[in-house]
């Protein structure tokens, strides 16, 4: 066990180190001045202030030269400064970072416990109307764009409700945690939706196969002959063998659930880490675009790391070594 974390640790390491060498590299070859962009008009009328300005963030000098200041200072715990709001980096992050980790986590929640749930009735009760409502909602789910659910949700669950003096939902914008528990559950409840019916469409889908499938096995025919119930052998038996493909599935969904985060939050009016990456991208804020892609990374290796440990737990024929 120590050993396969050991490995899995380097391995991560070296994946962050590549993706921070190819996001640099393709900032250094792009044909933007950064210090022309932060100048605007006065850019063409004194170039010299260009050059300065340049000098100024290290933009002058060699690549690696650049990147090996970038490695001492991420080494420090320096993501250096943000070109147009001129805070660190770390602190943009700090106050994105809670956001972003609300709306994932609570959506996360939702999508595989309401999807496994789903699943596991749709499958324990199959061509009945319960499963083809189920498989309804699956491919309605499955079709529908995040950012149509999530304006329809505020039309209806807001706007139309706040016409009618029923305010019910807050419209947008976030709470903290830790200054008002029961605002910040109010302001996350749409975005939490919206972020979760894709997902869980998928899970819905995804366990009903699988369950159905481990339903045929010889091992779930021995322990129903046997006496035992229906809901020890779904639960004990089928649930854990289905889990596999199903923890498979929540380790991709790690990896693109900031693209599904991004739509959200520019829709719920979020000041989180999707919408902050887009007006970086826009902005030409190569700091804090590199430290996003770098923050995502690390949350996708260490995803993946829990995952592989999950296979050992469902699966007892799986060996870390």
């Amino acid at each position: 066990m120590i050993r396969f974390l050991i490995r899995r640790l380097l391995t991560g390491l070296i994946v962050i180190w590549l993706i921070s060498v190819i996001v640099f590299g393709i900032f250094f070859i792009a044909p933007t001045n950064v210090a022309q962009l932060l100048l605007g008009k006065f850019a063409a009328q004194n170039q010299q202030l260009v050059h300065t300005v340049t000098a100024q963030l290290g933009l002058d000098q060699p690549i690696q030269v650049q990147y090996w200041h970038f490695i001492v200072r991420l080494f420090h715990g320096d993501l250096g400064f943000s070109y147009y709001s001129h805070e660190p980096v770390t602190t943009l992050i700090a106050r994105a970072l809670p956001v972003t980790a609300s709306l994932a986590i609570g959506a996360a929640i939702i999508w595989v416990v309401l999807g496994v749930l789903i699943g596991i009735l749709s499958a324990t009760r199959p061509r009945t109307l319960l499963d083809r409502g189920a498989t309804l909602f699956a491919l309605t789910g499955l079709s529908f764009p995040t950012f149509v659910l999530g304006l329809l949700l505020l039309y209806f669950l807001f706007f139309q409700l706040h016409i009618n003096g029923v305010d019910l939902f807050p419209g947008s914008g976030y709470v903290p945690l830790t200054q008002d528990p029961a605002g910040w559950f109010s302001h996350l409840i749409l975005p939490w939706i919206t972020l979760a019916v894709a997902s869980m469409a998928v899970y819905v889908r995804l366990t009903r196969g699988q369950m159905l499938e481990v339903y045929g096995e010889d091992y779930i025919r021995t322990a129903r002959a046997k006496g035992l119930s229906d809901t020890r052998v779904t639960f004990r038996h089928a649930l854990r063998a289905a889990l596999v493909p199903i923890v498979t599935q929540f380790g991709i969904d790690v990896a693109v659930l900031l693209g599904g985060a991004i739509v959200t939050e520019q829709v719920f009016g979020l000041n989180g880490l999707g919408r902050m990456s887009v007006q970086a991208v826009v902005n030409q804020d190569e700091p804090v675009i590199i430290a996003i892609v770098l923050l995502a990374a690390v949350f996708v290796v260490l995803a993946n790391i829990i995952v592989d440990l999950l296979y050992a737990v469902l699966d007892p024929r799986v060996r870390l070594t």
